[in-house]
């Protein structure tokens, strides 16, 4: 079976794993990786025995598909060029900066027929696999996703930058319409919203209460979730969940808490999602994470972020020069 042939379009914090994994994989060619610092493409070429490129054009006719790893503003522009070119697609989350982007890409994947896959990453993390296994109707969420400051993805703010993979996740889990959303933002180290946190309700009853900053002191990657007679906490780095129930016994008036604890087996989610996207060129399974369920997810993000800015205008709104309240 012939290999299919890859090009890795960004190679910087994220995109080098992405270069790493593709090298390994036995079904596919890493052609070439791209990025618009040339000591950078060579660095990685070398490192994973490929070609250095300085333009992504420089792929077309070379490659199958490729890994779109760029800045979150080029997404749009990068990917329906290359689905122009009969190139499949793998682009990181978000989907892109703007929803008008966004359908750019998904209308450009359907005109050419070409494969377009979103880098929803925790979708493959085990221990969500293993959630979606036992979830039945949840009623309440609370997410946190907090990390140290990093200058990586400072073109987006904390809500596309790390809220929208608590959004997609809650998303898959609650096929219901968003009724009301409420949400707050500041930014504290760079100009966007460095912490955020969103009340989303939704139309079957359900709330989720999410907090996401990168101006942490550490590491957390959370999610808990109530549903009838039943407490889920699902740990992402840990890729494990505890459950808490409730035991009836006979000829007791109260029931007895049990809890047990899911540990699938540990996998390199990134490896999952590559593998993943190879067998939907290969006409294998679907896609695991379409453009229309990238654009549902930042939709929402976006709505989030609309609301944390008029909240904080509306803060401002109500303080005079000196910061007092007035």
């Amino acid at each position: 079976m012939n290999k299919i042939r890859v090009g890795v379009i960004g190679v910087g914090s994220l995109g080098q794993h992405h270069a790493r994994v593709y090298s390994s994989l036995p079904e596919v060619e890493l052609v070439g990786v791209v990025d618009a610092l040339p000591g950078r493409a060579g660095e990685i070429a070398a490192k994973f025995g490929t070609v250095a490129y300085s333009d992504y054009t420089e792929l077309f006719g070379r490659v199958d598909a490729v890994n779109i790893a760029a800045p979150t503003t080029l997404h749009a522009e990068i990917g329906v060029r290359c689905l122009k070119e009969g190139i499949h697609v793998l682009c990181e989350k978000p989907i892109a900066h703007t929803l008008e982007a966004a359908d750019k890409l998904i209308q450009a994947a359907r005109e050419n027929d070409r494969i377009l896959q979103i880098g929803h990453l925790e979708r493959f993390n085990p221990a969500v696999v293993a959630l979606r296994e036992i979830v039945t109707r949840p009623r309440f969420f609370e997410a946190h996703r907090m990390g140290l400051f990093s200058p990586r993805s400072l073109d987006v703010d904390v809500i596309l930058d790390l809220m929208i993979h608590d959004l997609d996740i809650i998303s898959l889990l609650v096929p219901s319409a968003v009724e009301k959303i409420t949400a707050v933002g500041i930014a504290i180290l760079s100009n966007r919203i460095d912490i955020a946190n969103a009340r989303i309700q939704f139309a079957d009853g359900c709330v989720a209460n999410i907090t996401a900053s990168r101006v942490s002191m550490e590491k957390v990657r959370k999610l808990r979730l109530f549903q009838k007679q039943e407490y889920i906490s699902l740990d992402y780095t840990r890729q494990d969940l505890a459950v808490f129930g409730l035991k009836h016994n006979a000829g007791s008036p109260l029931p007895e808490i049990v809890s047990r604890k899911i540990e699938p087996e540990k996998k390199e989610p990134l490896l999952l999602e590559l593998v993943s996207f190879v067998e939907a060129i290969r006409g294998r399974h679907p896609v695991a994470c379409c453009g229309d369920e990238g654009r549902h997810a930042l939709a929402l993000a976006m709505q989030i972020r609309e609301q944390a800015e008029s909240a904080q205008s509306r803060e401002f709104e109500g303080k005079g020069d000196n910061g007092i309240s007035i």
